[in-house]
C-alpha cells in the first residue's frame, strides 16, 4: 500500500485502523488518515502514519469503521427545509392520512396564534389518486386557512378557509403553468398543482429574515449530522441569498454552499442582469467565505405524477390510450436557448430541473447551443432528476460535458411509481426511467442529489437504493430496472467526487488526497463489509469540516 505523507507536518489528528475509501480516481483504499491544520497530511497504513505522530496528536482508533470524504449533495433545498422545520413537517411520518391529520391537529392546537397553519412533506400515495381533499383538512383545521406543500414541492393541500382567502371557486380558471383539482361541480377540491400553488403562496404570511436565518441553522445542522458538508441549494431567491450571506459573513456556515439563483419562469431575459448583480453583491466572483453564488437554476418542466413533466409523446389515460397531454414546457425552447447562452457567456453554471424526456432533450440542446456560440467552458452545467431519458440522448451527456445529477431513492418500486406513474407512461417509457447504469456506461459524469425535502438526504440509504434499485424500506422487494444499477463505489462517488466536481470543489474536496481539505465523514461500520449489514443502515459518528468536527457522537469521542 503506497503512502502519501507530508514529512514536515505533525498531525493534529490521526484516524487509524480504519476502512479508508479515498474516492480518488484510482479508487485507492487505505487504513489511516492524518490531518494537520485542516488539511490531509497523510494517507496510508496505520503503522506508517503512526510514525508521524507528535506530542499533541490526537489518535483515534476506528476499529475498522469507514472513513471517506464527507458527502456533498448536488440538489437539495435547505433554505426551504429549514423553514419547514420551523413549521409542521410531515416528511418523516408514516404515509397515512390519519397520521397526517393527527400531526396537523396537534400543531394547530399548539400554535393558536398563527393566522395560517403551515407545513409540508405529504406523500401523494397517502391519498386516492394522489390528490388530498379540503374536507379532510377541514376536520382538524376548520377555523383558519391551512396550506401544506407536498414532498416534491409541486403541489399543495389546502382547506376550505384557505380557498376562501385565495378567492378560488368553481369559476376560477386554471392559472398559467398550473392546475386546480376540482369536485364534479367545478369547486376546487383542495389540491393545487404547480402555478396554482405558486399563486396561492403570495397570500401566505411573510417569512421574516430572522426566520430564514434560524431555518438555515436548523437545516445545516441536520445535514451535518448526516455527514454532508457541501451542497447546491437548488432554489434560492434574493431573500434566501441574504440569509446565506449573513451566515457566511459571520463565518457561521458549517458547509460549502452553492446558492442557485432561481430563474423566474414568468419573466424573460431581463432577469439576467439582476442575477449577475446579485452575484457581484455576494463578493468577488460571487464568493463570500464558504458561499458561492454563480449558479442559476432553471425549471424546465414539472413531475410525471401530475402529468406536468414534459414528454416527447403524450401521457396515457386509464385505459392505456394516448391523451392530448404531453406535459408543460416551463420555459419555451427559443427563450431557454438564449438564456443559457447568455448565462454561459457570463460565467454562470446552469442547473436544470429536467424530468421528462422532452425536458432532458431541451436542456441538452440549450447546452449545445451555448457551446456552439461561446465555445466549450468549464462551467459544469448539470441536469437533475432525469426520470425519463430518450436513449438517443444518453451519449450526449458525455459529449457535451453535461453532468447527470441523480436521485437514487426515486428509482424504486413504490406506490407513487407503480400506481401514479407507470400506468400513464406505458411499458416502453417505463423502461427508460432513471437510466443511471446507461449513463455511467456511456461515460457521463454522475453527481448525487437528494432533492431534500422531497426525499431523505441520508446518503447511505441513497447509495443502497442506487446499488439494489430497491428502497431500504422495501428490502426483499422487486428491483426496479436492475440493469440500471450502479456499483457501490460508483454510487458513493456520486455523492463525493462527483458532486465535488459539480460544485467546483474537486481541487479541494471530494477525495482523500494529500493537501486537500480535511472534509471527512466517519461511519459506524465498514460499509463494504456485507457482514456488517446493509449499507443503508450505516450511520455517521462524526463529520469534519477543515479537520474540525461539525458533528460528533459520544461514540466517536470515546474512541480516542
Amino acid at each position: 500500500m503506497a503512502t502519501e505523507a507530508d514529512p514536515g507536518s505533525s498531525p493534529d489528528l490521526l484516524l487509524v485502523n480504519a476502512a479508508v475509501l479515498t474516492m480518488s480516481s484510482d479508487r485507492r483504499r487505505a487504513e489511516a488518515v492524518a490531518i494537520a491544520r485542516g488539511r490531509i497530511s497523510g494517507v496510508g497504513t496505520t503503522a506508517e502514519l503512526d510514525r508521524m505522530r507528535g506530542p499533541r496528536t490526537r489518535r483515534v482508533d476506528l476499529g475498522g469503521r469507514t472513513v471517506l470524504p464527507s458527502f456533498q449533495d448536488a440538489h437539495c433545498h435547505p433554505s426551504m427545509a429549514g423553514i419547514g422545520l420551523l413549521r409542521c413537517p410531515l416528511h418523516e411520518l408514516p404515509q397515512r392520512l390519519d397520521v397526517y391529520l393527527g400531526a396537523i391537529a396537534a400543531y394547530a392546537a399548539a400554535n393558536p396564534g398563527h393566522a395560517w397553519v403551515l407545513g409540508d412533506g405529504w406523500y401523494m400515495e397517502a391519498f386516492p389518486g394522489g390528490t388530498p381533499s379540503r374536507h379532510d383538512l377541514d376536520r382538524v383545521v376548520p377555523d383558519r386557512p391551512a396550506f401544506f406543500v407536498n414532498r416534491d414541492g409541486h403541489g399543495a393541500w389546502v382547506n376550505t378557509k384557505a380557498l376562501e382567502v385565495l378567492g378560488f371557486d368553481r369559476h376560477t380558471p386554471d392559472p398559467p403553468h398550473g392546475r386546480i383539482e376540482r369536485e364534479p361541480d367545478g369547486t376546487p377540491s383542495g389540491t393545487l398543482h404547480e402555478g396554482a400553488m405558486e399563486l396561492a403562496k403570495s397570500f401566505l404570511p411573510p417569512t421574516t429574515a430572522a426566520d430564514m436565518v434560524a431555518g438555515l441553522r436548523l437545516a445545516q445542522a441536520y445535514l451535518n449530522r448526516l455527514g454532508i458538508t457541501a451542497w447546491q441549494d437548488a432554489w434560492v431567491t434574493p431573500f434566501e441569498l441574504d440569509a446565506y450571506r449573513e451566515l457566511a459573513a459571520a463565518g457561521q456556515l458549517t458547509a460549502r454552499v452553492t446558492a442557485c439563483h432561481w430563474w423566474e419562469r414568468e419573466q424573460g431575459l431581463e432577469q439576467v442582469d439582476s442575477i449577475a448583480e446579485r452575484r457581484r453583491a455576494t463578493g468577488p466572483r460571487g464568493r463570500l467565505g464558504r458561499l458561492r453564488a454563480d449558479t442559476v437554476k432553471i425549471m424546465l418542466d414539472g413531475v410525471a405524477e401530475n402529468f406536468t413533466a414534459a414528454m416527447l409523446a403524450p401521457y396515457l389515460d386509464a385505459h392505456g390510450r394516448p391523451t392530448g397531454n404531453s406535459g408543460i414546457d416551463f420555459v419555451a425552447p427559443p427563450l431557454l436557448d438564449e438564456a443559457v447562452t447568455r448565462l454561459d457567456a457570463l460565467g454562470f453554471q446552469v442547473h436544470f430541473h429536467a424530468l421528462g424526456d422532452r425536458a432532458v432533450r431541451q436542456g441538452l440542446d440549450a447546452v449545445a447551443r451555448a457551446q456552439a456560440t461561446n465555445g466549450r467552458s468549464d462551467h459544469r452545467h448539470h441536469l437533475a432528476h432525469l426520470q425519463v431519458v430518450d436513449p438517443a440522448d444518453i451519449p450526449r451527456f458525455a459529449e457535451l460535458g453535461a453532468v447527470a445529477t441523480i436521485q437514487p431513492l426515486w428509482a424504486t418500486h413504490e406506490p407513487q411509481m407503480d400506481d401514479l406513474t407507470v400506468p400513464f407512461l406505458g411499458a416502453e417509457r417505463t423502461g427508460l426511467q432513471y437510466p443511471f447504469g446507461d449513463l455511467r456506461r456511456a461515460g457521463a459524469r454522475i453527481a448525487g442529489g437528494s432533492d431534500w425535502t422531497v426525499s431523505t438526504p441520508n446518503v447511505p440509504m441513497q447509495v443502497e437504493a442506487a446499488v439494489n434499485r430497491v428502497a431500504p424500506a422495501q428490502r426483499g422487494g422487486e428491483p426496479f430496472l436492475p440493469e440500471q444499477a450502479l456499483d457501490v463505489l460508483d454510487a458513493l462517488a456520486a455523492f463525493t467526487s462527483g458532486t465535488a466536481y459539480v460544485n467546483h470543489l474537486d481541487d479541494e474536496t471530494g477525495s482523500l488526497e494529500l493537501g486537500k481539505r480535511a472534509d471527512l465523514a466517519i461511519l459506524d461500520r465498514d460499509v463494504l463489509d456485507r457482514a456488517a449489514g446493509p449499507i443503508g443502515d450505516a450511520t455517521i459518528i462524526a463529520t469534519l469540516l477543515d479537520g474540525e468536527p461539525v458533528f460528533e457522537t459520544d461514540a466517536f469521542r470515546a474512541l480516542g
